[in-house]
């Protein structure tokens, strides 16, 4: 048997498993850092996954528990697969990820030949790098849609509309068959028939990039000592 590289660890079942009312600090900080997370869901076993913009907000008004906004078009599949089952798995991370390149080029096209960079560059990229967080998180939660035309809907949509507009001061839309959307997929999409996803989490597991494995289960009401059950 080849040899485990790393801290690999088992991911079946509950590792390390923490019970919380609280997000733990290095996922917040991730979720704060990146700019998407990928969406699956799944509905009558066919598994579909989307690149989204998201907005994490540890409470609301509506909601004691940590979420997740996002924002769909009513006819997309992601919107059809949450109304069929309201299990989602969410993953994101804020590192740069890039394939190494290998010393030639495939005939497909592959990876680009070996990157000569000066000194200088390499030094400037490991820094950048080692600022980066190095964990990524798949959290699991129960998605629903906030009721259409009520406050809890135009709340959730401002704050989104809020976390995903930049400097510039104008939101990431971009105009398309008389539909606003953003980047290059129109993830974040912005309209009178636009639906607010609400992810209520549920877990998350922390995997780092040593492979150690950490899990966190959350609870609600329950009288936790130093965050902890």
């Amino acid at each position: 048997m080849d040899k485990i590289p790393l801290n690999y660890e088992a991911s079946e079942g509950d590792t390390h498993k923490q019970v919380t009312g609280t997000m733990p600090s290095e996922v917040v900080q991730c979720l704060e850092n990146a700019r998407f997370l990928h969406l699956a869901t799944c509905t009558d076993n066919i598994p579909h996954v989307s690149l989204m913009n998201y907005t994490y907000l540890a409470s609301s008004p509506y909601s004691t528990r940590p979420l997740i906004v996002m924002t769909t078009n009513p006819a997309s599949r992601k919107m059809t697969s949450i109304v069929a089952n309201p299990n989602v798995s969410l993953l994101v991370h804020d590192w740069v990820s890039h394939r190494p390149p290998t010393q030639s080029r495939r005939p497909s096209g592959g990876s680009p030949g070996p990157d000569h960079r000066s000194s200088l560059a390499s030094l400037l990229l490991n820094l950048n790098t080692s600022a980066m967080s190095s964990i990524s998180a798949t959290i699991g939660g129960s998605a629903r849609l906030a009721p259409c035309g009520s406050e809890e809907e135009k709340y959730y949509f401002e704050k989104h509309l809020e976390n995903n507009t930049f400097a510039e001061g104008e939101p990431p839309f971009r105009q398309q068959n008389n539909r606003a959307e953003s980047g290059p997929a129109g993830h974040f999409v912005a309209g009178e028939e636009v639906r607010v996803i609400v992810v209520d989490i549920r877990d998350v597991r922390i995997s780092d990039w040593k492979g150690t494995v950490r899990d966190w289960a959350f609870v609600a009401d329950a009288t936790l000592a130093n965050g902890t059950a």
